[in-house]
C-alpha cells in the first residue's frame, strides 16, 4: 500500500458562493462525508494545508494581478467567479495543499496525496482569474516541487474544461508539461489540438479535445496509450494532475459521458504512466455531488494501491 496523504482543512468551506452557485461548500462536505463512511478514511494519511506565502503566488501570478485580488472584499472577480470576506485567505490555503504534498513528497513521509481544495485553480492566467478560479494551485503547486528540486514536472488535467490558465501560465516553457483531455468547443474557448506550446515550450503542450458525448473509450485511448508515451519520452521527476470530475455521465454543467468505471481508468493509468516519481491530485471541477463523492473515493483507492 502507497503512503497517500488526505490533505484538508475547514477553512475551504469559508469560501461562500452566492445561492445556487455551483462551486458551493456542499461539495466538500460530500466528499468527506463519503469518505469517512468508507474503509479508507483510516488508511490515510490526514495532513492539515499550510498557508502558501505571496511569493509562491508570485512564482506564477503577476503582482498587479494579485493586487487586484487584494482589492475585491466581496464581489466578482469576473462573471463567474466570486469573492467573499474570506476568499483571499481560503485562496492561498488551496494552493498551500500542493506545497504541504509535495513538502511531505520530498521529505518521504508520503508518496502520493490528494488536495481535498476549494477554490480551484486551472482556470486562473497569469494576470487574471476566471471560471470560479483565484490562483492557479497546480501551477503554483509546480513551481514550488521545482523549487525544491523536481526538475521536470508532468501536469495532466482531465476536468471537462480546459485548463487554459495552466497552459497559459507555461506554455513558453520547457520544464513543464502540460497535458489535457477536455470537452471542445466548450468553455473557456481554448484547447485545440494546435496548440502546442511556443519558442522553448513547444513541443511541451498537448491537448486532447473531445466532442460531446466522448466517455470512457475515448479517455481510455487517451489515458491507455498517449498519456504513457508522453510521459515516458519526457521522464519527469513528479506528476500533478487536475482533477476535474465534472467529466463524469452525471454532472449537470458539461457533456462528457465519463462512468465510474471510466474514472477508475483514467486514475489507473496515470498512476501506472507516472511509476514510482510522486502523484499529487488536486481537486478542479464536479458539480453532481454524488458523482463527486464516488469519483474521489475511486481515487483514492486507487492512489492507495
Amino acid at each position: 500500500m502507497k503512503k497517500t496523504a488526505f490533505i484538508y482543512d475547514d477553512i475551504y468551506l469559508k469560501h461562500e458562493m452566492p445561492p445556487y452557485h455551483p462551486e458551493s461548500i456542499f461539495r466538500l462536505e460530500a466528499i468527506t462525508d463519503n469518505l469517512k463512511k468508507s474503509d479508507m478514511w483510516n488508511l490515510l494519511i490526514h495532513l492539515k494545508p499550510v498557508k502558501a506565502d505571496m511569493s509562491e503566488i508570485e512564482a506564477v501570478h503577476t503582482k498587479s494581478y494579485i493586487e487586484k485580488t487584494k482589492k475585491i472584499k466581496v464581489g466578482y472577480l469576473d462573471p463567474d467567479t466570486y469573492m467573499c470576506e474570506d476568499t483571499l485567505e481560503v485562496s492561498l490555503y488551496a494552493a498551500g495543499a500542493m506545497i504541504t504534498a509535495i513538502d511531505n513528497c520530498k521529505s518521504g513521509v508520503i508518496e502520493r496525496a490528494f488536495c481535498a481544495v476549494r477554490p480551484p485553480g486551472h482556470h486562473a492566467e497569469k494576470d487574471r482569474g476566471m471560471g470560479f478560479c483565484i490562483y492557479n494551485n497546480v501551477a503554483v503547486g509546480a513551481r514550488y516541487a521545482q523549487k525544491l528540486g523536481f526538475r521536470k514536472v508532468f501536469i495532466a488535467d482531465f476536468d471537462v474544461h480546459h485548463g487554459n490558465g495552466t497552459q497559459h501560465i507555461f506554455y513558453d516553457d520547457d520544464s513543464v508539461y502540460y497535458f489535457s483531455t477536455h470537452q471542445y468547443p466548450h468553455y473557456p474557448g481554448t484547447g485545440a489540438d494546435s496548440e502546442k506550446g511556443r519558442g522553448l515550450g513547444k513541443g511541451f503542450t498537448y491537448n486532447i479535445p473531445l466532442d460531446q458525448g466522448s466517455g470512457d473509450k475515448e479517455m481510455l485511448d487517451a489515458y491507455g496509450k498517449v498519456l504513457p508515451r508522453l510521459v515516458k519520452d519526457y521522464c519527469p521527476d513528479i506528476m500533478l494532475v487536475s482533477a476535474g470530475y465534472d467529466i463524469h455521465e452525471k454532472d449537470p454543467l458539461a457533456g462528457l459521458k465519463v462512468s465510474d468505471n471510466g474514472i477508475t481508468s483514467i486514475v489507473k493509468n496515470i498512476i501506472n504512466a507516472a511509476g514510482e516519481i510522486p502523484i499529487i491530485f488536486t481537486l478542479e471541477g464536479g458539480y453532481s455531488l454524488e458523482a463527486l463523492a464516488t469519483s474521489v473515493l475511486i481515487t483514492l483507492r486507487e492512489l492507495l494501491g
